[in-house]
């Protein structure tokens, strides 16, 4: 189901965000929700270069494989903001 979202911008950016949406040939709305999606998956994904770098990293390697094994065992806390 959609989710209506309101934000508040500067008047500098919403021009910003306007030009570049007329420049697509798209609604304002639709063109912050690409720019959102596109954002997130850059930022939330490692691409193929990057994650043959972190293979590569063998004390790296180790290290994230010595972590999944205490978590597997329960050897772990979680800690929380506040």
């Amino acid at each position: 189901m959609s989710k209506v979202v309101t934000i508040r911008l500067g008047e500098e950016e919403y021009n910003r965000i306007k030009a570049a949406a007329q420049a697509d040939n798209r609604p304002i709305s639709n063109f912050m929700e690409t720019a959102t999606i596109r954002f997130l998956e850059q930022t939330e994904f490692v691409d193929e270069r990057e994650m043959a770098e972190i293979r590569a990293d063998r004390k790296l390697m180790k290290s994230l494989q010595a972590a999944s094994e205490d978590i597997k065992k329960g050897r772990f806390r979680i800690v929380r903001n506040r």
